[in-house]
């Protein structure tokens, strides 16, 4: 790890900082000239930030993650990568944090998150953040609609977003927004200790609606088809996926059209002082 913290100089933990919320998230809180510690299983691909540290640890490494965060005292979890033991590495996650002696930590959850959830990923949220409630720690949760910036990359070649999502609608939120809501709320924690947050976009739209948008904004020739289940299972079998994700990249369009994310907040506004972006305002930035 690299040189001691000024005793003066609380660190803020930040994970995921080479992925892009992660990273945007540091950027925007040193811009602000705090001090932070980037946690990574690779500290040579550290974002170069001023006023920052590194130190190297992965999820499920318990041991490393407690002398990673010595000293800190809020951190920011950006939720693990998809894996079958996503679970498991969260929650030894949070004991190191435990162990470490950290204060308050910021979850990025999800806006679905329930035992029963459609979506089999919120599942897996809810869990953690059911872990969290009972940690005795300080936290505040996030809990984010689906990103809409990957909304483009749902379709084919052809420009076909395909799944069965029927006409069940989503508050998609910009990853940006997320983002500026999670930097706001590190930058000054303490008021937001036990709050949920619900981060949306301005609207609900349907995913032919967010088709059309990016068609739009784009010019790229974009539309959205209607699957069942059966052939959405078929038309993902040739990657060869375990069985837990493809039922995962299913689920997300059979949430949508359970009417699960069909949410829209002004938790953006109220977090970050700016509107939401739209779809048509983020994929017209392309």
């Amino acid at each position: 790890m690299s040189a001691p913290d000024s005793p003066a100089e609380t660190p803020i933990a930040i994970t995921g900082s080479t992925g892009q919320l992660g990273g945007m998230v540091a950027g925007m809180l040193a811009e602000q000239n705090l001090p932070l510690r980037l946690i990574l299983r690779d500290p040579s691909r550290a974002p170069q930030l001023p006023g920052t540290t590194t130190a190297r640890a992965s999820y499920g490494d318990k041991a490393a993650v407690a002398a990673a965060l010595q000293g800190v005292g809020t951190l920011f979890m950006v939720s693990a990568a998809e894996a079958e033991d996503r679970l498991q590495q969260h929650f030894t996650f949070i004991d190191a944090a435990i162990d470490a002696g950290v204060e308050h930590i910021v979850y990025t959850s999800f806006i679905g998150a329930a035992e029963d959830a459609t979506f089999t990923l919120a599942r897996d949220h809810f869990a953690t953040e059911e872990k969290l409630r009972g940690s005795g720690l300080k936290h505040t949760l996030l809990r984010n609609n689906f990103y809409a910036d990957i909304l483009p990359l749902f379709a084919d070649e052809a420009g076909v977003i395909r799944g069965p999502a029927g006409d069940g609608k989503a508050g998609f939120v910009a990853r940006e927004d997320v983002a500026r809501a999670a930097a706001a709320i590190l930058a000054e924690p303490m008021p937001h200790a036990a709050f949920t947050y619900e981060l949306t976009g301005p609207e609900s739209v349907t995913l032919a609606e967010a088709a059309a948008a990016i068609a739009e904004a784009t010019g790229r020739p974009t539309s959205f088809l209607n699957e069942t289940v059966e052939e959405a299972y078929a038309s993902r079998a040739h990657y060869g996926a375990p069985d837990w994700q493809v039922a995962a990249w299913v689920s997300t369009y059979t949430a949508i059209a359970a009417g699960e994310l069909d949410r829209v907040t002004h938790d953006v506004d109220l977090l970050t002082g700016r509107p939401a972006l739209s779809l048509r305002e983020l994929f017209a930035r392309d």
